[in-house]
């Protein structure tokens, strides 16, 4: 179900799916966290780093320092969708950060195996939408932007990169609102017009 049809239907209390967009330090998970509070009070994490090595533990570390108390956090490495339907309460707000990590967890071992990337992104994206429409949280997904940057010089990077940003492009095309950062800034990419008049231009 695409933005425009989920306005006419009409029913429900009103939500938003937000996709945030951004290069590495762009300060999209801090402008993620800060919309997340603006929205609403009961406010539930989806996690989908893992803590494979130290690094990432003191970076999943630092990122839960950064959010209040009183959200919950619950782990989706895999599965975003079903999470969300099983976790998602009473939340106002569910915050999903990242797809790009959530991508690399599907990837898993079979690196240049696109096809089946492809499929596994499509199924997962395909239920993370259909959770959101079933239930009556806004959701915001942080996602990497990453065709604006070299080409990876490995085929394992090509693979990641086209299908993270195909899922990016399908998260873009259901959302009310999209923001890409830049430089901390948050630049609204699809409620300022820009997105209507690409998609009817001829």
């Amino acid at each position: 179900m695409t933005a425009d049809e989920r306005k006419m239907t009409g029913s429900g209390p009103r939500k938003q799916l937000c996709l945030v967009l951004g290069g590495v330090r762009s300060g999209k998970s801090a402008f993620a966290l800060s919309l997340a509070e603006r929205k609403g009070e009961r406010v539930l994490f989806l996690a989908t780093a893992e803590a494979l090595d130290e690094e990432m533990r003191d970076r999943i570390e630092r990122h839960r320092r950064d959010r209040p108390d009183h959200w919950r956090t619950v782990e989706a490495p895999a599965g975003a969708g079903e999470t969300l339907r099983a976790e998602a309460g009473d939340a106002d707000v569910v915050l999903l950060d990242c797809l790009g990590f959530l991508v690399a967890n599907l990837m898993g071992e079979h690196t240049e195996d696109a096809a089946a990337l492809e499929a596994r992104v499509e199924t997962e994206i395909d239920s993370l939408l259909a959770a959101y429409d079933a239930g009556t949280a806004t959701l915001i997904v942080v996602s990497n932007e990453v065709g604006m940057g070299v080409v990876p010089p490995y085929p394992s990077g090509r693979v990641f990169r086209d299908a993270l940003g195909r899922a990016n492009q399908r998260l873009a095309r259901a959302a009310d609102r999209v923001y890409w950062m830049v430089a901390g800034m948050p630049v609204e990419v699809k409620a300022s017009g820009l997105a209507e008049k690409w998609e009817e231009s001829p």
